[in-house]
């Protein structure tokens, strides 16, 4: 942990102090809420959370022009438990991203562990940005960033931009699964925002007894009326499945690509697909304060009784440009063989499990601070 810090913090004096390094910045971000949670079965929970809008971290990004339209760029960024200070990933030193890449006239190339298009376009999916308890997009899980990933981002046209990335597998000790693929297809204008997200990854060839793919597919619609904003959202996934928290408390292909982009194609619930609904809307009241409200359900197609719904209601008030106070009261009703639970940006530390979210109804309230630097 010392040789990591120390690391770090040689790379944030080099971005402060280096003039041949003038485009190399050092930023982040911390957002800490009291989080309560209350089950039908009685049971409840309060603590004191990281991220419930954004996971707290500390990350240096930057480049060099080289003229003629082309630049090289890089991220490195690392998350944390504001909460307690530990890492988010005692593992790595980067845990979120930490990529390289060349932005030139015809798009840009980038390589290394970077964010999936899922996760970055949580601010087109509900009012909320897709992160908090309210959001049932967030609720399902979102595949959130791959190793070895390799993507290419195209110029913006007429409003549109297209978006791909290869995640190699790099398995030595296992047989042969695929990459994991990504593709985005985003158009905005002045009022409208619409587009299409999608990610699928193939099973361990040698040990698949249900070979599905993992896919999550995404649709979403935008408009900006007067003081606030309309957000549609529409998904399909089959990557929920059980573990001692809860009926669909974990991820078949992991969100975070532990290990390896891999999944063995062993469990039955690859073939269990769910549709994503969700509506919600926002609207600001002055220049500080907003409000929003979103409905949406998590439908389990098979018939298993695996569904759920909930309702979030909230409001954000600036203090500044950079610091943000936000509540939220939120509802998730689980049908007898649904476990869903709530999430933040960042896992609760205090949270529900077992049988007080198995097909339990639960309510949760949010109340905390961002502050960006």
């Amino acid at each position: 942990m010392k040789k990591q810090l120390c690391l770090l913090a040689g790379l944030a004096g080099g971005a402060i102090s280096a003039p041949a390094l003038a485009q190399t910045v050092l930023y982040g971000n911390f957002d800490e809420y009291i989080g309560y949670i209350h089950s039908s079965s009685g049971a409840s929970i309060t603590g004191l959370n990281d991220g419930a809008i954004l996971r707290s971290r500390l990350g240096v990004r930057g480049g060099e022009d080289l003229g003629g339209g082309y630049q090289v760029k890089f991220n490195l960024e690392q998350g944390f438990a504001a909460d307690s200070g530990s890492m988010a990933d005692s593992s790595r030193l980067f845990d979120r991203q930490a990529w390289v890449g060349i932005a030139a006239p015809a798009g840009e190339v980038r390589v290394g562990r970077q964010n999936t298009e899922i996760f970055l376009i949580g601010g087109a999916i509900d009012y909320t940005e897709r992160t908090t308890f309210g959001s049932l997009f967030n609720t399902f899980g979102i595949p959130s960033r791959y190793d070895n990933d390799l993507s290419y981002r195209s110029p913006r046209l007429q409003g549109a931009q297209l978006t791909l990335h290869y995640a190699l597998p790099e398995n030595s000790t296992k047989a042969d699964n695929g990459p994991v693929l990504q593709a985005l297809l985003d158009w905005q204008n002045e009022r409208w925002r619409a587009g299409y997200v999608g990610l699928s990854a193939s099973p361990d060839q040698a040990t698949a007894k249900v070979h599905n793919h993992i896919v999550y597919q995404n649709l979403y619609l935008n408009y900006q009326y007067g003081k606030g904003k309309l957000y549609l959202a529409l998904g399909r996934s089959n990557n929920s499945t059980a573990n001692a928290n809860g009926y669909n408390a974990a991820a078949i292909l992991s969100n975070v690509s532990s290990p390896n982009n891999y999944f063995p194609g062993t469990d039955v619930n690859a073939a269990r697909y769910y549709n994503l609904a969700q509506v919600s809307a926002d609207y600001r009241i002055t220049p500080q304060l907003r409000v929003g409200a979103l409905y949406g359900v998590l439908h389990d197609t098979s018939g298993g009784g695996a569904s759920a719904r909930g309702a979030n209601a909230g409001a954000y008030y600036d203090l500044s440009k950079r610091t943000t106070l936000y509540s939220f009261v939120s509802r998730l009703s689980n049908d007898s063989k649904a476990g869903f639970r709530f999430s933040g940006s960042a896992g609760p530390s205090a949270n529900l499990a077992g049988a007080d979210v198995n097909g339990q109804q639960l309510t949760g309230l949010q109340i905390g601070i961002l502050h960006r630097f």
